[in-house]
């Protein structure tokens, strides 16, 4: 198994804590949902870009926080940054797993509906 496979099934453990999250592929990559509502994205080299990364929806201000903090680690995706959304490189020597489950509880608490959301501390 590769590594980065081991990084998408760590992550998608990570998702199913929360209520009705699916993951499931789309294209080239894989998207993280709650009742069809997309909140996070795993990306391997989307658009020839080398990244492997865990791109999810976010405020533009914490993007902005996030990438000012550690512009390494994290970056403005195409397409979908100009909206708030941050992707956290998971290709790195080391995944930051404290990072990344943080961002997926953020991202699916901005997208779930609220009773769902509600449930998600």
């Amino acid at each position: 198994m590769t590594k980065t496979t081991q990084r998408l099934k760590r992550l998608t453990a990570i998702a199913a804590a929360l209520p009705e999250a699916v993951v499931e592929p789309y294209h080239d990559h894989f998207v993280f949902k709650v009742r069809k509502k997309s909140f996070a994205y795993f990306l391997n080299n989307h658009h020839g870009d080398g990244v492997v990364g865990l791109c999810c929806k976010s405020t533009f201000d914490r993007q902005q926080e996030l990438v000012f903090r550690d512009p390494v680690a994290y970056l403005v995706p195409a397409y979908l940054g100009p909206s708030g959304w941050v992707t956290l490189r998971m290709d790195l020597k080391r995944a930051d797993w404290d990072a990344a489950t943080e961002l997926l509880f953020a991202a699916y608490r901005l997208q779930a509906p609220k009773s769902l959301a509600a449930q998600v501390t």
